[in-house]
């Protein structure tokens, strides 16, 4: 048996039927159905520990974390979480979609933006900061993948304005998108408050959308990459 390491995902192919009541039973065992798909390489469904999947969603890269994959009797490839399903009161994960990673092939992956330092708006002018863009989409080799991207906003003042722009680039990484678009900035409390009641209003009930159910569904099509 494949030894589980901190950098490691072990996965036990699965055999048989693969419908609800199969999938009921490999939790039960105290493992998550999952399917490991692409790089050109047939669909294969597997059960892999929830803990070691819940141990990466919660690291500093969450998801965007790149691990070796050792499915049992096969090869050990690099691997991502690329979609993952929760029972929606405990939470607990239901399955999990892996995808193989080639390292010398561009990848579109959506980092978090985070807000260092105290505004100058916020401490000096009484502003309130908002924070508008918490993640941004980029393209770059997997292993130039960010955890986050870091701005400073010491500088930011009343009606300030931090855009797309001003985060940090490198040759590694290719921003797609607006470049324009607002990150973060510094509004009067009066236009934040005249937001909040904006918001309050009345609308109508919106229709809640039916979520993926078929937890052994195939997953889709590697472009539905980000």
């Amino acid at each position: 048996m494949a030894v589980e390491t901190a950098d490691t995902v072990v996965a036990t192919p699965r055999e048989g039927k693969f419908n609800k009541n199969a999938a009921r039973r490999v939790r039960v065992a105290g493992k998550i159905p999952a399917v490991v798909y692409g790089a050109g390489q047939d669909a294969v469904a597997v059960t892999v520990d929830p803990r070691a999947i819940t141990k990466i969603l919660h690291s500093d890269s969450g998801h965007n974390t790149i691990f070796d994959l050792n499915v049992e009797g096969a090869t050990l490839v690099k691997a991502m979480i690329v979609d993952w399903q929760r029972e929606p009161i405990k939470g607990k994960l239901l399955h999990i979609d892996l995808k193989r990673i080639a390292m010398d092939k561009l990848m579109r992956v959506s980092v978090p933006i985070q807000l260092t330092g105290t505004s100058a708006g916020v401490k000096n002018q009484g502003g309130i900061l908002d924070h508008v863009l918490r993640e941004v989409e980029i393209e770059c080799l997997p292993g130039d993948i960010p955890s986050h991207l870091d701005v400073d906003v010491s500088g930011l003042e009343l009606h300030g304005v931090i855009r797309v722009s001003d985060l940090p680039h490198s040759g590694s990484i290719k921003f797609l998108g607006d470049e324009n678009a607002t990150v973060a900035h510094v509004t009067a409390v009066k236009e934040e408050a005249a937001a909040e009641v904006v918001a309050a209003s009345p609308t109508e009930p919106e229709v809640a959308k039916k979520g993926k159910t078929d937890a052994e569904a195939a997953p889709a099509a590697d472009a539905k990459k980000k």
